[in-house]
């Protein structure tokens, strides 16, 4: 009797940013392959970018899902379960699929797992993550989670979860993107609703690369950082990526149980 090899293929956007690669996505990978011991775990980047920068930046060398799938193939895997570690079923994740699809001849079970904010639950358990994680905020301190956006109809998600902090009693965790909706100046003009003692801000990406030192909490005239310093309150970074969170993390093992479950 033939024996099913099986393997999980954990994709992410990526970083070039080492050490929150090490804190966020080697520590998401390595969660998967703690739970899912009769699985190996491979490892994808969509980004070519960041693949060629780390190789000629770092000497690392990172697979693109074709590079991954020809490998797991070359192995002799024949259940394979792709996980992505993207925020939300948007552009990377179709991109994602597309790439994926051609393989679905070559191998006879390919899983398709779902991003981080897929189903109302998840919104609730994202919810419940980010209170636990920052449970040092005081009754007037202001948490805000500024994700990536996009040009995607998914760009909605980051509303969704805004409205979702509130309306869980949260009022004092406000939601905003770097190139989305809502914006900086959306999320100032909420800020003068309020009396502010301290201003938290934190990527609410999986990351804290590129956008979250540079876009977010840098020091550069634009920044989201600076625009609400300017503002005259008091600010505080968080320079730490959602991968770095167990309770996200928990989340991703959940889409691969359900993902396994749906499909056998």
């Amino acid at each position: 009797m033939k024996i099913d090899k099986k393997a999980i293929l954990v994709i992410s956007f990526g970083t070039s940013y080492i050490h929150t690669m090490e804190k966020t996505i080697k520590v998401i990978e390595e969660a998967v392959a703690h739970t899912y011991t009769d699985y190996k775990v491979y490892r994808a980047f969509t980004s070519q970018f960041i693949i060629n920068k780390l190789q000629e930046k770092e000497n690392i060398k990172i697979n693109t899902i074709k590079e991954a799938l020809e490998e797991i193939i070359k192995e002799g895997y024949t259940t394979v379960i792709c996980q992505p570690t993207h925020i939300m079923p948007g552009i990377e994740y179709e991109k994602m699929i597309n790439m994926i699809k051609p393989y679905e001849k070559s191998i006879n079970n390919i899983i398709y797992g779902t991003p981080l904010l897929s189903s109302s639950k998840d919104y609730d358990k994202v919810v419940k993550a980010i209170i636990k994680e920052n449970s040092y905020l005081q009754e007037k301190d202001i948490l805000i989670l500024v994700g990536h956006g996009t040009e995607h109809f998914a760009d909605a998600s980051y509303a969704a979860l805004d409205y979702r902090f509130t309306a869980n009693g949260y009022n004092n965790i406000l939601v905003g993107t770097v190139e989305g909706y809502p914006n900086v100046e959306t999320i100032l003009e909420k800020l003068k609703t309020r009396y502010i003692h301290t201003i938290y801000i934190t990527p609410f990406m999986i990351v804290a690369g590129d956008h979250a030192n540079n876009d977010i909490c840098g020091d550069g005239e634009n920044t989201w950082k600076t625009k609400i310093l300017s503002q005259g309150y008091s600010v505080k970074t968080i320079l730490k990526g959602l991968g770095e969170y167990e309770e996200i993390r928990n989340i991703f093992i959940e889409h691969i149980k359900s993902a396994i479950e749906n499909k056998f």
